[in-house]
């Protein structure tokens, strides 16, 4: 997956007070609706605003209880019962919501698969956080060799990544799987977190999980307006059409716990996930803020040829100045606490006058 740039921070002059700064921008954001051209095409509804998803409320997470002690403990996986290490010290990683959890909760693996990216971990990690985990492979295709001979004493993948090697990896050691990855994120970290015996630790990540996005609606102008607030995530991806993101995806909850969310041009997209549309209805994409990546380079996933043309150029978005570019490996791949507390930031920076 070759890298994303992220985007140039947008500057916005400094205002008399943090409030109304804050309040001033989410207007103009709102008032997008008066700004630019646009056809029928569009989620924009009656009044020129657009129109809100029809998103579920997210599931609340279990949280199993802490261990207790030393020795093993059971831990509830998509494989059924499994006991691990009270304490383990050798834990390998197979996707990257496992190395997120794992470096969330203090614990560097001693190994990890890689994405399809030049270089190796995904870039919003920091150097000295991946320094010395070894390399096993490529996600979905891991090295079984270069695993076993790390000695782990646990390993964490999922069910859609590495099902069908679960009976080899349990040989190795311990294998914690869960079901799938991205929108039962947070679930998920609560089971790498009994696996990797840092419950209390977890616990309190969510609860500044939760503090951050708290301070980052605020800076919106608050819940109600908010809540008013409609935005896309895009994804030009090569070989495939260009896809808008749903309300059950990773970066669906965490708009979500913001209090916005897509338009309805996601309504009815399969499992939730995502809707895809061709060159000719980009346009469907727009809201009152967009932010886009790419997977693959711009012009083989024809993110350069989009951006460039006309209905691209006339999305209200696009002709208010709230269409952003952003890091492909944080926004779509990362998937944990580590990469949503980054996304927070990066909407405030661009949504919120500072």
């Amino acid at each position: 997956m070759p890298r994303s740039s992220v985007a140039r921070r947008r500057l916005v002059p400094p205002s008399p007070t943090p409030a109304v700064a804050a309040a001033t921008a989410l207007a103009a954001v709102l008032l997008l609706a008066g700004c630019g051209a646009g056809d029928g095409a569009s989620s924009a509804g009656a009044g020129g605003s657009f129109k809100a998803a029809d998103c579920p409320a997210q599931p609340a997470v279990t949280w199993p209880e802490p261990a207790a002690g030393g020795g093993t403990h059971p831990v509830r996986t998509a494989m059924g019962e499994v006991r691990v290490p009270g304490a383990p010290k050798r834990v390998v990683v197979l996707d990257t919501a496992e190395l997120d959890s794992a470096l969330t909760l203090g614990v560097k693996p001693v190994g990890a698969t890689r994405s399809d990216v030049a270089s190796g971990f995904l870039d919003y990690l920091p150097g000295k956080a991946v320094a010395g985990i070894k390399d096993v492979g490529r996600i979905g295709a891991p090295n079984l060799e270069a695993v076993a001979a790390l000695k782990p004493d646990l390993i964490l993948t999922s069910k859609v990544r590495d099902g069908g090697r679960y009976a080899q990896l349990s040989r190795i050691a311990p294998t914690v799987m869960t079901e799938t990855t991205g929108y039962p994120w947070k679930q998920n970290f609560a089971t790498h977190a009994a696996a990797l015996g840092r419950i209390p630790e977890a616990r309190r990540a969510v609860a500044a999980y939760r503090a951050h996005a708290r301070r980052v609606t605020a800076a919106l102008g608050g819940p109600a307006k908010a809540g008013k607030l409609r935005t896309n995530v895009v994804r030009f991806v090569e070989g495939a059409d260009t896809r808008i993101y749903g309300c059950r995806s990773y970066l669906g909850t965490v708009l979500a716990d913001l209090g916005t969310g897509p338009t309805d041009v996601v309504d009815g997209a399969r499992d939730g996930l995502m809707t895809e549309v061709g060159p000719e209805q980009i346009n469907k994409a727009d809201a009152d803020a967009v932010f886009y990546a790419s997977y693959g380079t711009p012009e083989k996933s024809k993110e350069a040829q989009i951006t460039t043309g006309g209905l691209w150029k006339h999305m209200r978005a696009v002709t208010a100045g709230h269409s952003f570019r952003v890091d492909d490996q944080l926004w779509i791949q990362g998937i944990g606490y580590t990469a949503a507390g980054k996304i927070l930031d990066e909407i405030q920076q661009r949504l919120a006058a500072r």
